[in-house]
């Protein structure tokens, strides 16, 4: 194979914007050859392009695709992803993976060649930014971490966002709110940076800033086996919003918030200068350091670039999808602790949160159509790659 064969399950929302991607030439070696989506309307722009299909089974049995990406509401990519991954095709899966670990497991369960590339649309991991700070980590820099804060309140969202689509912000369409659609990109990246914790504690408010059944406030508490704590806080609600996140080492400090990355470094230990100084109120002696960084990487098309080099050349992945259960595991994990008002401990019940879920689904109300019509191309305040949270 010196090509991919690529399709895409849903063109409706992210969908269209990676087959914009790839019909543009900006994936090298990678050709889109078919598309589907429930709604024919969203088919209008792809006829006597590429073919097109109003059923996904049979686009992915349809002999014309080597891989697929999965860009369907979330209910569907563990139902998709498994018919895709059972059909032979590599398979490249939008986030999150799945709305609750037990899908999950039944997803990663379901790639058993390590022939197939099976990746997840985790694109801010591509982010410089982020890439800095883990290499702070790793590399000991910021020494052992103390504390870890992240404030994700730029996701905000108007009530005609959620009304553009029946399945947005219910249990039965989304598996949840916030925590399922916007941060599961920040929860990716601090179980990326700083590991799970062992326990979690959260608080969601369900429609507390929109007419929604699920969760548009959260916040969480996270402690960790070495004793580490964190909060993580995040909202569709609120304007204007902050992206500030802030991981106190015994080292230092690093901050990154308006694209910048600062790190105060400790020329002593804080645990050392701890033990040894004789000042009551002393302090480590710092130094302030500005981690130039640009831009924001390649983002979505470099993830899609990644895949179909890993097909072709067998190149690493930037995010595998098997490490997309993490983030489920941490949305799941705070909403089950606000909805039983108690502590979690992880790993987390899988089980038990699926028949919490399932309570919730069957209470779920159905939302009729609103004729909010999707737009392709996209103008500015309707246009996704706009609401990217950076």
């Amino acid at each position: 194979m010196h090509r991919v064969r690529l399709g895409i399950l849903g063109v409706g929302g992210m969908g269209g914007v990676h087959a914009r991607t790839v019909m543009d030439g900006k994936i090298q070696r990678c050709d889109l050859t078919a598309v589907s989506d429930i709604n024919p309307n969203v088919l209008e722009p792809y006829h006597n392009k590429v073919k097109t299909f109003t059923d996904n089974q049979t686009l992915i049995h349809s002999g014309l695709v080597d891989a697929v990406l999965i860009a369907t509401p979330h209910r569907d990519h563990m139902i998709s992803g498994i018919a895709a991954l059972n059909a032979g095709l590599h398979v490249l899966v939008e986030k999150p993976i799945s709305v609750q670990k037990a899908d999950c497991k039944r997803l990663i369960a379901a790639h058993r060649s390590r022939r197939q590339v099976f990746a997840a649309m985790f694109n801010q991991r591509t982010d410089p930014h982020f890439k800095q700070v883990r290499e702070l980590i790793t590399g000991g820099d910021v020494g052992q971490i103390l504390r870890v804060t992240w404030i994700a309140t730029n996701w905000f969202r108007t009530d005609a966002y959620y009304a553009s689509g029946t399945w947005r912000a219910t249990w039965e369409g989304e598996g949840g709110g916030v925590l399922m659609n916007q941060a599961p990109h920040q929860l990716d990246l601090l179980q990326w940076l700083c590991g799970m914790p062992k326990r979690v504690w959260g608080f969601c408010g369900l429609g507390k800033r929109h007419k929604i059944e699920v969760e548009d406030e959260v916040t969480a508490y996270f402690e960790y086996a070495d004793g580490a704590t964190g909060v993580f806080i995040t909202s569709t609600g609120e304007a204007p919003g902050t992206n500030r996140l802030e991981i106190a080492g015994d080292r230092g400090k690093v901050v990154v918030e308006n694209d910048k990355i600062v790190f105060w470094r400790n020329l002593i230990s804080a645990r050392e200068f701890c033990r040894k100084s004789k000042e009551r109120f002393g302090q480590p002696p710092v130094e302030t350091v500005e981690i130039p960084v640009s831009g924001h990487g390649g983002q979505h098309a470099e993830i899609i670039q990644n895949f179909v080099d890993a097909i072709l050349d067998g190149r690493p992945l930037i995010a595998p999808a098997e490490e997309g259960i993490r983030s489920v595991e941490l949305a799941n994990a705070i909403l089950y602790s606000s909805l039983k008002g108690k502590p979690v401990e992880l790993p987390l019940n899988s089980r038990a949160y699926e028949l919490q879920l399932q309570a919730l689904v069957r209470a779920s109300k159905t939302r009729t159509k609103t004729g909010a019509k999707r737009i392709w191309p996209s103008s500015a305040k309707n246009d996704l790659l706009s609401s990217f949270n950076k």
